[in-house]
């Protein structure tokens, strides 16, 4: 579904990504895990274009996507839902999901404003609120939705559970889980670990900007000396 390979992305002179490399297959849900500043958000927007690479290529669904602007990987069905969440505030939930909505995509699930409501019930009770309105948890899922309603074949997920309630956290694990059971790829970058374990199937850790570990998600959490050297702060 999508392969990453020799990605090099610089903030000016700092190399932030050395030879990032790793692939994701259809219907799997991937961790990009790490420290704070490792490169999880940064890999991410080099896939998506958002950090234009210096070196590398990344192809999706076959087709190289390295030299596309981000509107065109989007079109292709790959879509990203930014750690800052980005939505119009001044415009109801419903306003935020119609504005993204695009038209079926073969291979990929239709959302339907009723079905997102039914992933998140709390959107359904704030359809018609300004999404200035929201709570920070309510406009991440916001967020996500309005992703969605692109219908894509595979997402981003930038941060999901950063800065959320326990119980929105649970909320955003069970809509992860059923997004995965209608088949949507899906590749995170988290430092929750109990949240990506409940979600991922694998695991990649990266550690200043280079992958350190590659895994299953349950062999990484079992591994003492991959935990305590890449993911205890």
């Amino acid at each position: 579904m999508l392969e990453v390979q020799g990605l090099h992305t610089h903030y000016g002179r700092a190399e932030i990504l050395a030879d990032v490399s790793f692939a994701v297959g259809a219907g799997e849900v991937v961790a990009l895990l790490g420290r704070n500043g490792a490169g999880k958000s940064t890999t991410l927007k080099s896939i998506m274009r958002l950090v234009r690479p210096t070196k590398g290529e990344v192809t999706f669904l076959g087709e190289r996507i390295s030299r596309l602007d981000p509107y065109q990987i989007c079109r292709r069905g790959l879509g990203y839902v930014p750690e800052d969440r980005r939505i119009f505030t001044d415009l109801t939930v419903v306003e935020n999901l119609e504005v993204a909505r695009q038209a079926p995509r073969a291979g990929a699930p239709l959302w339907t404003l009723e079905r997102l409501f039914h992933l998140f019930p709390n959107l359904a009770e704030r359809r018609h609120r300004s999404a200035r309105a929201m709570s920070g948890g309510e406009q991440q899922m916001l967020t996500v939705a309005r992703t969605l309603m692109g219908n894509p074949r595979a997402i981003l997920l930038d941060e999901p559970s950063e800065g959320l309630a326990p119980v929105i956290v649970e909320q955003m694990a069970r809509a992860v889980q059923e997004l995965k059971a209608e088949g949507v790829t899906i590749v995170l970058s988290e430092q929750n670990l109990h949240f990506a374990a409940v979600v991922a199937d694998r695991a990649i850790i990266i550690e200043k900007g280079r992958i350190r570990y590659t895994g299953t998600m349950r062999a990484a959490l079992a591994d003492e000396t991959v935990r305590a050297t890449y993911l205890m702060v």
